[in-house]
C-alpha cells in the first residue's frame, strides 16, 4: 500500500537525517574536546606546582562553559533524543539501537561530569592560594602517614 502522505514522509526522513547529522557532529566535536584536554592540556599542566595548576584550572573553568561548549554539551544528549523520537517509517531496529547506544554512552559520560568533575571544579573555584597550600600540606601529611604505616608493617 502506498504512503498516504509522501511529502510528510520525505519531511520526516529529512528531519531525522538532519538530527542524526547534528548528533554525529556535536558528539564528534565534544569527543575531540575531551581527547584534546586529556592528551594535551592535562599532561601539559601536570609538571606545574599545585598553586599554578589550580590557577590554570580556575581559568579553564571560567572560560570553557561558554555558549559553544554548552551547545556541544547539551547537543550530545538532545540531538540523539530528538532523532529517536522523530517518527520515521522504515527505520530498522539496528539503526535505532545504534542511536540509543550512543545516547546511553553520552548520558553516562555526562553523569560522570555532573557528579564528579563539576563538583571538583566548583570546590576549586573559591579556593585562595593559602587554602590551596593548606590542602597540599594536608595531602602530603596524609601521604607521609600512609607511607610510614606501610613501612611499619
Amino acid at each position: 500500500m502506498a504512503p498516504q502522505n509522501p511529502p510528510h514522509h520525505a519531511m520526516m526522513w529529512a528531519m531525522a537525517s538532519l538530527l542524526l547529522a547534528l548528533a554525529a557532529l556535536t558528539t564528534g566535536l565534544y569527543a575531540g574536546f575531551l581527547v584534546c584536554f586529556m592528551i594535551g592540556i592535562m599532561p601539559g599542566l601536570k609538571p606545574l606546582p599545585d598553586d599554578q595548576f589550580a590557577a590554570a584550572m580556575r581559568r579553564f573553568n571560567e572560560k570553557v562553559p561558554g555558549p559553544a561548549f554548552l551547545v556541544l554539551f547539551l547537543g550530545v544528549i538532545a540531538f540523539p533524543v530528538a532523532a529517536l523520537v522523530v517518527p520515521v517509517d522504515g527505520r530498522t531496529s539496528a539503526e535505532g539501537g545504534l542511536v540509543a547506544g550512543a545516547l546511553a554512552c553520552a548520558v553516562l559520560s555526562h553523569l560522570v561530569t555532573v557528579s564528579g568533575n563539576i563538583p571538583l571544579n566548583s570546590a576549586l573555584a573559591p579556593m585562595t592560594r593559602a587554602q590551596l597550600l593548606v590542602n597540599v600540606v594536608e595531602a602530603a601529611e596524609r601521604d607521609a602517614a600512609a607511607a610510614a604505616s606501610v613501612s611499619a608493617d
